[in-house]
């Protein structure tokens, strides 16, 4: 009865302007509630006969027996008639199989319409035959009802339930964060927080590092079969407190689907389980980076494993463990005796001698004497990592500079995809996500966290499901950890994003053609969307960006070389839906309609 109390009252913003059935298990004009003399509508008798099927079911009753579906159409779809409307909701009740046409032994429903652009369906789950409905994952049956009736009247189109959406924030979660002065809800905050760290994540430990530094507490789930295996992971923020004065709690799944614990163990096992990454260090490949880069990455590697050990077989095991190459250096008088080391990338190790690096041309204070005193020293503590400005304003400008041609590479690989298999690029749109998110928290950029919120749905695959790694997705990955590492200095030195934001444009808009030819709309658009917040990045010292029309000269720039493979160059002045569930199919609690 409260429900239909709404649907036929006011509304919360006087917004209801004449409420009447439109189509039902019978004829509107049968199932319309009479008026009283005051004016008033007389819902009893509706009542009655809605909720009449429950008595069957006894027992055997949902706990929440009301379903409840709002279906709206798009502001720039015409007005329909009544008639049309009646349309709609038998062909979404026949598809979702709550009232099949010609079976009169379904639910009872009503759908009423009380404003030009939607109606609401009420259903009691419960046949009239005294069978129990199915809606088990009913809110696809609704996504795919939609669609045909999208089809049919021409109403704008709209994506299908592909899970490649993140979970949108409640109302009630919206208004949460307005009325405590958040500028976003938590669950979406949360979701940020925990693509970043899984962007710059190389290993679960790692992950969880990660979202400790941000402030964010984590809950782990263990398995109560297997001890000590983990099986799931929740997130919450400090200051967002239950009624109770307890953290509201966030499972992976909640905030998308591709953020699960095992799907984030994905990012670094192979299929066969074997160890993918180690490191932050081990995905990068030495060969595709310029020479002051290659040293600032392995310095940085090299002293974190300084920073963590306090003798030499233990850091000599951590570069190890960090996926790099270890040449050492024997004295001559000692057998045995360790005087020297050298580092190298792993991915350079093909059957050519790697490009060695001594600890003492990385850093003065990283040859193996100096670390030995240092470690001698009585007022040393492996436990507490030394804070270091590790990158000069050079390295950090090329760290950025190897991250543009990074993004490049990628732009290229994914253009060939364009003419042969616009399907094989999905890794790439995946690691896209990661570059943005990555870029956004390091630079601190309100337009670039905008853009990769919006572009939050292009990079999924259907269903949550894992792409196999390629070439683009690597380089897209490379992009995300070089970008990581400029985070990590005090010295928060200007640098020059201009063509780091080009290449992203020209990234985007990309990717939005291949989302097109793939005839995935939705994911299209937040690639458009995300290009067009990058285009407003205004780096220091750069003019405004172009309008979409097409590739500015930077982009075009960029681009030139292709389609040859990225490689180290020379330093040159280089939805309302419609009509769709807006909400989803609720289930209204122990109410009577």
């Amino acid at each position: 009865m409260g429900l239909l109390r709404y649907l036929y009252g006011p509304g919360r913003h006087e917004e209801h302007r004449d409420p009447h059935v439109v189509a039902g298990f019978r004829s509107a004009p049968e199932l319309e509630p009479g008026v009283r003399a005051d004016g008033s509508r007389d819902l009893r008798r509706l009542d009655a006969l809605l909720t009449q099927p429950l008595a069957l079911l006894g027992e055997r009753n949902y706990r929440q027996p009301v379903w409840h579906l709002p279906l709206r159409a798009a502001p720039e779809d015409p007005v329909m008639s009544d008639r049309q409307w009646a349309r709609i909701a038998h062909e979404v009740m026949d598809r979702v199989g709550l009232a099949p046409d010609g079976d009169f032994g379904a639910v009872r429903w009503v759908a009423v319409r009380h404003a030009a652009d939607h109606v609401h369906i009420v259903a009691t789950l419960a046949r009239q035959d005294g069978g129990r409905p199915d809606v088990w994952n009913d809110g696809y049956r609704v996504r795919d009802a939609c669609r045909t009736v999208e089809q049919q009247h021409g109403l704008r189109r709209t994506a299908p339930a592909d899970r490649t959406a993140a979970r949108r924030p409640s109302r009630g979660e919206i208004e949460k964060a307005a009325r405590h002065g958040r500028p976003l809800p938590s669950r979406t905050l949360l979701r940020r927080k925990v693509q970043t760290a899984a962007a710059g994540a190389s290993s679960e430990a790692e992950f969880f590092r990660r979202l400790h530094d941000e402030g964010v507490l984590v809950r782990q789930r263990f398995s109560e079969r297997t001890a000590g295996e983990m099986t799931g992971y929740a997130v919450a923020l400090p200051d967002d407190l239950n009624g109770d004065g307890r953290p509201v709690w966030f499972g992976g799944g909640k905030l998308a689907a591709d953020l699960t614990l095992p799907k984030l163990r994905r990012r670094w096992t192979g299929a066969d389980g074997s160890v993918r990454a180690l490191s932050p260090f081990c995905p990068l490949d030495g060969r595709h980076l310029s020479e002051r880069t290659r040293r600032a990455v392995l310095r940085t590697a090299v002293r974190r494993a300084a920073d963590e050990s306090a003798t030499t077989n233990e850091f000599l095991d951590r570069l190890r463990g960090e996926g790099l190459l270890v040449k050492l250096r024997y004295g001559q008088t000692v057998d045995g005796q360790i005087t020297g080391y050298a580092v190298a990338f792993a991915a350079e190790h093909d059957g050519k001698e790697p490009n060695w690096y001594p600890g003492s041309r990385l850093a003065d204070d990283l040859s193996l004497s100096r670390l030995r005193q240092r470690w001698a020293s009585p007022v040393a503590d492996p436990q507490v990592a030394v804070d270091h400005d590790e990158l000069t304003p050079e390295e950090r400008q090329a760290l950025y500079d190897d991250a543009a041609r990074a993004a490049a590479f990628a732009t290229a690989q994914i253009r060939r995809h364009l003419v042969t298999n616009p399907h094989a690029a999905q890794d790439a749109c995946w690691a896209a996500s990661d570059a943005l998110h990555v870029a956004a928290r390091v630079t601190g950029n309100r337009h670039l966290h905008r853009a990769a919120d919006a572009y939050d749905r292009a990079a999924r695959a259907p269903y949550g499901r894992i792409p196999t790694p390629t070439p683009a997705g690597n380089a897209l990955r490379t992009t995300a950890r070089l970008l990581a590492l400029t985070g990590t200095a005090k010295d928060r030195t200007v640098v020059s994003m201009v063509l780091l934001v080009a290449n992203f444009i020209s990234l985007l808009d990309t990717i939005a053609q291949l989302r097109s030819l793939q005839e995935r709309h939705a994911q299209a658009d937040a690639a458009r969307r995300a290009a067009a917040h990058t285009r407003e990045v205004r780096p220091a010292g750069s003019a405004p960006s172009p309008p979409p029309a097409g590739p500015n000269a930077q982009a075009r720039l960029a681009m030139a070389a292709f389609p040859n493979a990225w490689a180290p160059l020379p330093q040159v002045a280089q939805s309302r839906s419609a009509p769709s569930a807006s909400t989803g199919p609720v289930r209204s609690g122990r109410r009577r309609p």
